[in-house]
Order: C-alpha cells, then structure tokens, then sequence
C-alpha cells in the first residue's frame, strides 16, 4: 500500500515538472497613455486601432489605453516611453520637435498648401520616413492623426499680421511655433494648455491659436469671440511606440500593428472632419463666435524666412524639400 502511494506521488511530482517546463504564451499587453478623452476623434481612432491589432494578432497583441493623461502630462509620458517604462504614446509633431528634430518640418508654417497635400505628406514616403527616423533615441512612429488647421482667436479680428502688434499669443512650447508668432509681430506666451481658459478670462494673453475645436471642448469660445481663419499650421498628431516594445514583437506581429494603426489614421480622417465642422457650427450658433475668413498670402509672406531657413536646416530640409514637391 505504502509502495503505491509512493508511486503515485512520483507521478504526480513528474506531471507537475514537466507541465511546469512546458513554455507559457501570455499575451504581449501594451499601455498607451494620452491626454484626450474618451468622447475624442483621436482616443476613438485608438481604440479603433487597439480592436485591429487584438483581431489581427488573434489576441496574442493588446494595447490598453489610459485617457485624460493619466498616466501623466504629454510630455512626461513622452519621457517615460523613451527610457522604456512606458509601451505607446500619442503625442503630436510640436513637442515631438523637441524629442527628434524632423518633426519640425511640419511645424513651419503654411507649409502645407490644403487638407489634400496634408495627407499626401503624411501617407507617402516623406511621412512614413520621418516615423522611422527615431529608433536610436528609444521610440518610432506608426501613424499620424488629423489635428485640423490652426488659427488665431481673440476678442478682435486678426485679418494681417499688422492686426497682432502688441497681443500677447498663447503658443505650444515649440521654438518653431514662437518664432512664427514673432514674425508675424506678436508676441508668444508660452503656456500650458490646461491654463489657457483662465488666461484669457483674465487678460494674462491677448488671443490663441489652434484648430475649432478648442473654441467647444475647451469652451475656449466663451472667452474669445472671434476666430480668423488664416490656416496658418497643420500639426498632425503621433501615435508612437517605445523601441524596446517594438522589438518585443515579432516580425508578424510588427506587421499587424502598423496596418492596424494605419488604418486607424483612415478611420480617423472621418472622424475628425466630422467633428471639426460641428464644432464650427456650435461656435457659430451657440457661443456667438464670429469666424472670419482672411487673406492669407501676407500672412505666408510674413513667415517666408522661416521656410527659407528650413531649406538650409540639414535636419529637415529633406523634408521640407519632400513635402514642397507633393504640393501640386
């Protein structure tokens, strides 16, 4: 009796190594932090993204997405993604400037003639290039999202860049961004975002700068009361991913997520034009913001030696050069 419990023992202890030395696949899950909410075209175009990869990876690959930056700041998730404590971030191309210097090809102004050369940039060669230029310095991109156009908004018309003499212009903090602002002969303020409401509540800037939707989601159009459409930057967004997370994939799955989050850029492309016009319309109708079409060629004039400089800048003149022969 004693002999076979013995004998069973030894079966089960033998059962339990080799099940232990068999290897275990756990699914590979990716956090990826942003600042926008869930209602947002770009935390949508996530998910939509995150669905894609855990449907083409049939779940081996998921992506786990923390809103309303709470995971940190941009920038601080930004920094965490670069030492690799953090899988994916969306960020967008002025602060990207600071992290990798191609990024600010998009920054100069009116670099981009329309919506259509916009896409054209990000989908071809000069785009997907530019994604790829950062792997040394601990992260690539994989796609972009639409961030619209950005104009100026105060409690005036802003028609030529003689009408912001004098006002003191919130800007992202971006060296490309101020220097735009002081050629065309205001004076940027760099501020945080989150602050802005109560800036120009209080008088501490004058006006701002960014697409419509700001003027809703941020209520900024009870504070300012005129937005000039004069266009002058198309900043996309960036979805991007540590490198020691990319490598974690394997050649497929690799694969798998950049389908997935260029498709998500083509879904986003909807979303964003949806929701860009309806907010115009809300500013419109219900906030009372008066939005003011305006001739922009002195406006691109003002800014000309900033284009002119970027075609003597090694670190994007290629770009620019690229992104220039896809305007016709």
């Amino acid at each position: 009796m004693f002999g076979n419990k013995t004998a069973v023992a030894t079966l089960i202890a033998c059962a339990v190594a080799a099940t232990a030395s068999l290897p275990t696949y756990a699914a590979t899950t990716f956090k990826l932090s942003h600042n926008q909410d869930r209602t947002h075209p770009v935390h949508k175009s996530m998910q939509f993204m995150a669905d894609e990869v855990k449907k083409l990876t049939d779940g081996e690959v998921k992506i786990r997405i923390y809103p309303n930056g709470q995971l940190g700041t941009q920038r601080e998730s930004m920094e965490l993604m670069q030492n690799g404590a953090l899988d994916m971030v969306k960020s967008n191309a002025s602060e990207m400037e600071s992290f990798e210097p191609a990024y600010g090809a998009f920054n100069i102004p009116y670099i981009f003639r329309d919506r259509d050369h916009y896409y054209r940039a990000m989908e071809g060669e000069v785009g997907q290039k530019i994604l790829s230029t950062s792997y040394d310095k601990g992260f690539i991109g994989l796609t972009y999202y639409d961030g619209g156009s950005r104009s100026f908004y105060a409690n005036k018309e802003i028609n030529s860049p003689a009408d912001l003499a004098g006002l003191k212009i919130r800007v992202q903090p971006s060296p490309t961004a101020v220097n735009m602002i002081k050629l065309m002969g205001g004076s940027p303020t760099p501020l945080a975002y989150g602050e802005l409401y109560t800036a120009l509540q209080q008088g501490v800037v004058d006006g701002a700068e960014n697409n419509p939707t700001a003027l809703t989601n941020s209520r900024h159009g009870e504070v300012a009361k005129v937005y000039s459409l004069d266009e002058h930057t198309m900043i996309p967004d960036v979805l991007l991913i540590s490198s020691k997370a990319w490598d974690k994939l394997t050649k497929e799955e690799q694969e798998a997520v950049k389908k997935a989050a260029d498709d998500s850029m083509a879904y986003h492309k909807v979303l964003w034009k949806e929701m860009t016009d309806a907010a115009v319309e809300k500013a419109k109708e219900s906030m009372n913001v008066k939005v003011v079409q305006v001739e922009k060629q002195p406006f691109i004039d003002a800014v000309k030696p900033m284009h002119d400089e970027a075609l003597k800048n090694p670190a994007i003149a290629e770009y620019v050069k690229g992104i220039d022969a896809l305007a016709k």
